[in-house]
């Protein structure tokens, strides 16, 4: 009996293991939806360590397949728990689950790509955004296959403060490959810095927690796997609209083995290119001769205020895109015989 004044840990009562689950439902990873199960429930506790205190905390967890995670996440004596499935096979097992825990989990069958989240939580959570942040999580081993585009989705919506964030700084940990995870947290003049790092970084705290190799995994991935901890920030490091950031750090990527000002050519149109580019590398105060990855966040913060400066003199500069500019630069210098044109070498690095 709990002392008195106390109330108990909620403890799972015993349930067949994982790999019984998944021998029970003849659950199998599917490739083409890159699914790997993570069987050991030391594993997935320390996943669910890396969120913090979940006690009597409310949680979504992205993906829970045959449930491994999910388990660890109850241990931990969340209040509230849901779980969004796309996949309709693992929805038995996980019912099973809910049975073994009454009222704390609610499970979806949907996409996370376009389930809205706004209503998903009490409303009596929500927190303002200088206040810490709310008592909600967001875990989850994701697919390799959605990661990428799922935290650029997540980040757009940090940005905006809606979707999960409309509760306030909600913090994620989820898992990536391992070279995404160190995309995530790559410092300037790191070969991994990359378009992810500076989008990641200049919205949230960004952390490495650590590694479970590949072989930890059914069936085992080619690669390693690493799990990521993020807390959006009080204050964005560049305070521009997202699709503005996004644009130009875009823009300085393309072509990451040459100089910045070569990507930073490609946000003007051909007609007073060279001109506008020089004009925009001078206001920022960045050297020209910088290779993408050498760039601090202070100089993108720069870069993205000196641009968003010319697209307020210029509104059809923001709408101005390059590889439409190619394309049809190209389609009017073909004679119609030709049929299709090939790509250019410069389209192919794009």
């Amino acid at each position: 009996m709990a002392a008195p004044g106390k109330v108990a840990a909620f403890r799972l009562p015993p349930l067949p293991t994982i790999g019984e689950i998944i021998k029970l439902f003849r659950l199998k990873a599917l490739k083409q939806l890159s699914q790997n199960f993570l069987l050991d429930l030391r594993l997935t506790d320390k996943i669910v360590k890396q969120a913090g205190e979940l006690k009597n905390a409310h949680v979504c967890e992205v993906g829970p397949g045959p449930g491994g995670i999910t388990r660890s996440i109850l241990s931990a004596g969340v209040e509230q728990l849901l779980l969004i499935e796309k996949d309709a096979r693992f929805i038995p097992g996980l019912q099973i689950l809910s049975e073994a825990a009454p009222g704390k989990v609610h499970i979806v069958h949907g996409d996370i790509l376009t389930y809205k989240m706004e209503k998903a939580f009490p409303k009596h959570l929500k927190k303002n955004w200088e206040d810490e942040p709310p008592n909600i999580h967001i875990i989850g081993n994701l697919p390799f296959c959605v990661s990428t585009p799922l935290i650029i989705k997540w980040l757009e919506n940090v940005s905006k403060r809606d979707g999960p964030f409309i509760y306030g700084r909600t913090q994620m940990t989820l898992t990536f490959q391992k070279e995404v995870g160190e995309r995530l947290t790559a410092n300037p003049g790191s070969k991994q810095r990359s378009r992810l790092s500076i989008m990641a970084q200049h919205l949230c705290t960004v952390e490495n927690c650590f590694v479970i190799p590949g072989q930890a995994f059914v069936p085992k991935p080619e690669v390693d796997v690493a799990v990521v901890h993020f807390t959006p920030l009080v204050q964005p490091k560049i305070q521009q609209p997202f699709e503005l950031v996004e644009k130009v750090v875009q823009s300085v990527f393309q072509f990451r083995r040459k100089y910045c000002f070569r990507g930073i050519e490609t946000l003007f149109p051909e007609n007073g290119r060279l001109k506008r580019t020089e004009q925009l590398m001078m206001t920022a105060n960045v050297d020209p001769t910088l290779r993408p990855f050498q760039l601090s966040m202070s100089q993108f913060r720069n870069l993205c205020n000196a641009y968003r400066k010319m697209c307020d003199e210029d509104p059809s500069l923001f709408v101005f895109n390059y590889r439409e500019e190619l394309r049809q630069k190209k389609m009017t210098s073909l004679p119609e015989s030709t049929g299709q044109p090939e790509q250019t070498e410069e389209e192919n690095q794009l």
